[in-house]
């Protein structure tokens, strides 16, 4: 696993990390947000030894990075998809990896074929897409068949395949028993591969919780309802100190879970014909819990003057 103890991070009176404590357990994807600026790649160049903390620490299975004896095979990591030599080819770019590191070199074929590199594996990187960049930048986090997996925006330049693709791997990874953290600014790609999240706001840890259990703490429950009895229904609400919203199809929004609406209705014998969960989603929870921690934002539509 990966624990964040403490860990702290200045470049001159600037703090970009401040006082981070966290866990990335096993068996589980582990989603790593923030708004632009709030010091998430800082943390995970924190991790792998690339940027020294000013204080805190990170240790990957109880050991700092650079005292792991074979780091590619303890971690793999994409951070920047083109930080790799653009005269070599993709095939000898993970030929390099592989020998530096005492790796079988058969391990390179078969990361080349489970990214889906083949018919890219004589261009030099230089000539590559976004998207295969992207490819061949997993293919060499994956190529010591590290326990734990760092992702900085591994869809980025990605079609609609290859979304699909890291997708179903970052989960196959996990139920694997590996540990996956994933850093992503896009919620609803988040919200379809996550299972714990861990957010940041300038520096600082927000949230360290389950998927389920973040939006629900972040968001306002409510469900819609039809009744041909409104009144009625009004008068219990009422009662409750709930509030009701009319719409102008003729259904209410009603501020409670329906859990809670259904035990009044029946409690009541009210008729309803239709109750819906109201829509709540990662990212509403998201930009409402990261609202005061928005380093860049952009005036509303029609605000400007």
């Amino acid at each position: 696993m990966i624990d964040v103890t403490d860990l702290t991070k200045r470049y001159g009176k600037a703090t970009v990390v401040e006082g981070l404590t966290f866990r990335v357990e096993p068996g589980r994807v582990t989603g790593f947000l923030g708004p632009n600026g709030a010091g998430k790649s800082t943390t995970m160049r924190m991790m792998l030894g690339l940027d020294r903390p000013t204080g805190g620490e990170v240790r990957i299975h109880g050991a700092h990075y650079r005292q792991l004896r074979d780091p590619l095979r303890t971690v793999g990591a994409l951070l920047d998809a083109k930080a790799v030599h653009p005269g070599r080819t993709a095939l000898d770019h993970l030929r390099c990896l592989a020998r530096s590191n005492r790796i079988p070199s058969r391990r390179v074929r078969e990361v080349i074929e489970l990214t889906g590199l083949e018919s890219a594996a004589h261009r030099r990187a230089g000539r590559l897409s976004l998207g295969m960049s992207q490819r061949l930048g997993v293919a060499a986090a994956l190529l010591g068949d590290p326990a734990v997996l760092i992702l900085d925006e591994p869809i980025n330049g990605l079609d609609p395949e290859g979304i699909l693709w890291i997708r179903g791997l970052m989960r196959e990874l996990a139920l694997l028993g590996r540990t996956v953290l994933v850093s992503s600014h896009l919620m609803s790609e988040a919200a379809l591969t996550v299972d714990h999240l861990v957010v940041i706001g300038r520096g600082r840890l927000l949230a360290d919780t389950g998927m389920t259990a973040f939006i629900d703490r972040h968001t306002n429950a409510g469900v819609r309802v039809r009744t041909p009895e409104p009144q009625r229904l009004r008068a219990v609400l009422v009662g409750a100190g709930i509030t009701a919203t009319d719409h102008a199809d003729g259904s209410l929004e009603v501020a409670t879970t329906a859990e809670r609406f259904g035990e009044l209705v029946a409690a009541h014998a009210v008729t309803v014909h239709e109750v819906t969960r109201k829509g709540v989603s990662l990212e509403e929870a998201f930009i409402r819990l990261t609202a005061d921690a928005v380093e860049y934002r952009a005036e509303p539509a029609g605000e400007h003057r």
